[in-house]
């Protein structure tokens, strides 16, 4: 496949892995300009390529914008198991995925929304299931190791679980939209990690 000359006059660059490239390059895009001027002529522009290169790998921008929620998902399941320690207790666990949690949807906002977009993405893709299954198995594991209050056995694993997405996603969506509370330096008064605190109360 032969590169068209990026827009700079550069010469082409010379990808070992052009589907990565376009990916990483996708996610470049998106932090800079967010989701409303993300087409596939400017992806293949920023890496180099002819602009039908990512037709060939991804079919559609849908095909691409799922590739890039997928690597979105693999990233956000390195922010949560970034500050977990094996040594702290569940609580403690929990608080330190939240802030992952949080922090990754702050620091990412377009890509944030771009992942759990069932408009943009396909989520029958096998890559992104896989990929956002990870990310929440990890949310999961932490809400089996939590006390519930009385509830049918049966049904406790998938009641604790959706308790505590629901609770760090949605906290995650209303800061990003500025929803929440914030003192003088703009910072959230009420921290994610300090609704867990009180768990066993609020459970």
């Amino acid at each position: 496949m032969s590169a068209s000359p990026s827009p700079s006059g550069a010469r082409p660059y010379h990808h070992g892995n052009l589907k990565t490239a376009l990916v990483e390059a996708g996610l470049a895009l998106l932090e800079e300009r967010g989701l409303g001027d993300l087409s596939l002529r400017e992806i293949a522009a920023r890496v180099g390529v002819s602009h039908t290169a990512p037709k060939n790998h991804f079919g559609s921008l849908k095909g691409l914008l799922t590739a890039i929620a997928a690597e979105g998902f693999r990233r956000h399941a390195a922010a949560l198991e970034a500050g977990l320690k094996p040594a702290d207790g569940p609580i403690e666990r929990l608080q330190a995925a939240a802030e992952g949690y949080v922090r990754f949807a702050r620091e990412n906002p377009a890509l944030f929304r771009l992942m759990f977009s069932g408009d943009l993405c396909d989520f029958n893709d096998p890559d992104l299931t896989a990929a956002a299954s990870a990310s929440y198995g990890i949310l999961a594991r932490l809400a089996g190791q939590l006390e519930a209050g009385p509830a049918d056995a049966g049904h406790r694993q998938t009641r604790m679980e959706t308790l505590l997405w629901s609770l760090v996603h949605g906290y995650a969506t209303l800061a990003n939209e500025g929803q929440l509370a914030t003192g003088p330096d703009g910072t959230q008064i009420q921290g994610i990690a300090d609704l867990f605190r009180h768990w066993p109360r609020f459970v």
